[in-house]
């Protein structure tokens, strides 16, 4: 049986002004997304990762590209991409180019990179 492939989208860190976390950086936030893949990937999972640029017309090229190279059993949307709203167009590109192209496939979202792999399997077990 293959592995559930999992398309991970996200801001990328490199855009990210943490002004309102102190203490947290684009190094660290790097480091716990790549930890949350690890987790995934130990798991049996084939992983993905789409870390979008802040400019809405990017980030669509970005998910279209990864989108039509395969198909995919989830996709898991971060957190910050969701909740900050200076992403608000970058969010509605990505998740209505995933919808055009992967029609069906089920979405599942996290608070923090170390609830990735939670979100996968409370999706997946639908």
């Amino acid at each position: 049986m293959a592995s559930a492939r999992v398309l991970q989208i996200g801001i990328d860190p490199a855009v990210v002004d943490f002004a309102p976390w102190p203490g947290q950086d684009a190094d660290g936030l790097r480091t716990r997304l790549d930890d949350a893949g690890a987790v995934l990937r130990n798991a049996g999972f084939d992983v993905t990762v789409c870390l979008l640029p802040d400019d809405p017309a990017a980030a669509e090229t970005a998910v279209r590209d990864i989108c039509t190279d395969g198909t995919f059993d989830v996709v898991e949307i971060g957190s910050g991409l969701r909740t900050s709203h200076e992403y608000t167009l970058v969010f509605e590109r990505a998740i209505n180019t995933v919808a055009a192209l992967q029609p069906g496939i089920p979405f599942c979202f996290n608070d923090s990179p170390e609830t990735t792999f939670d979100a996968v399997r409370r999706s997946l077990a639908r």
